[in-house]
């Protein structure tokens, strides 16, 4: 009896061991409807303009549902990791996360905060005459 015991007790860490978060370097999983923006506080339901950052120090993941909202909470917050931490955006084509400062980004779109930009990972998606911009331009613009 305490043999079973112990195989059972070893069977149940080794379970909760394999229960651990898959890629610690990929993006954190979102509860939609239910996580709420790290700036803005409005729940995070469009899944084709969520974001979400890692503190490269801390690991910590940041929430938000529009892009507008990370530029300014970079500012108002002066974080100062802002040029080393791991973005991503999800795409407005796929819904997919992709990284955020390698996407193209179009202007003018309906987005949960207005801000207007939508992210591609592929200029295949992009309707032809829309203005295309990267990364480093639409936070200029946000500022």
């Amino acid at each position: 009896m305490v043999k079973f015991k112990i195989i059972l007790f070893s069977l149940l860490v080794f379970m909760f061991l394999g229960c651990e978060k898959g890629d610690s370097n990929g993006p954190a999983k979102i509860n939609w409807d239910r996580d709420m923006c790290d700036r803005c506080v409005m729940v995070i339901s469009d899944r084709k303009h969520a974001l979400q950052l890692k503190d490269p120090n801390t690991r910590r993941v940041y929430k938000f549902d529009d892009i507008g909202c990370m530029a300014l909470w970079f500012i108002e917050e002066n974080i100062e990791y802002k040029e080393s931490a791991a973005i991503w955006i999800t795409d407005a084509y796929t819904g997919e996360w992709i990284n955020a400062r390698e996407a193209f980004y179009t202007t003018n779109n309906i987005t949960p905060m207005a801000f207007g930009f939508s992210a591609y990972e592929s200029k295949e998606y992009i309707k032809a005459g829309e203005e295309v911009i990267a990364y480093d331009e639409v936070l200029k613009r946000i500022k």
